[in-house]
């Protein structure tokens, strides 16, 4: 059986796309889409990817009529942290560490949720 090899892209609306562009640049390190088709697409590490539908009813989305959340992996959940709130961005981190890792959850500057995972467990990467 054919298989995707990775997510390829995301893809979502916004208000003011390039200056959500550019906080995600400079804030996150997510390279913009390239100006032209010569240029190469951000490369992202090799890792874990979780793929995974919610009940229509979850409370995880943030917002009861968010559709969608993205989770970034990161090495080092507070240097990280500790990064985003040095800019000024307000970050929750989960009080709790699970099995398959620590959490922190933010909103970019049009209020979509995004979330912070520092693996562990068997999705680590070293």
């Amino acid at each position: 059986m054919e298989r995707i090899t990775g997510i390829g892209g995301l893809f979502f609306r916004a208000r003011d796309p390039e200056a959500l562009t550019a906080w995600y640049e400079d804030n996150l390190g997510v390279r913009p889409p390239p100006a032209s088709y010569d240029e190469r697409s951000w490369d992202q590490e090799a890792g874990p990817t979780v793929f995974s539908a919610f009940p229509a009813d979850s409370e995880h989305f943030r917002r009861p009529e968010q559709q969608w959340a993205v989770n970034f992996r990161v090495r080092d959940l507070d240097a990280m942290v500790a990064q985003l709130r040095g800019a000024g961005i307000e970050v929750e981190v989960h009080e709790e560490t699970y099995p398959n890792g620590r959490f922190a959850d933010l909103a970019d500057p049009e209020g979509n949720p995004v979330q912070l995972w520092e693996p562990a467990g068997a999705d680590r990467v070293e």
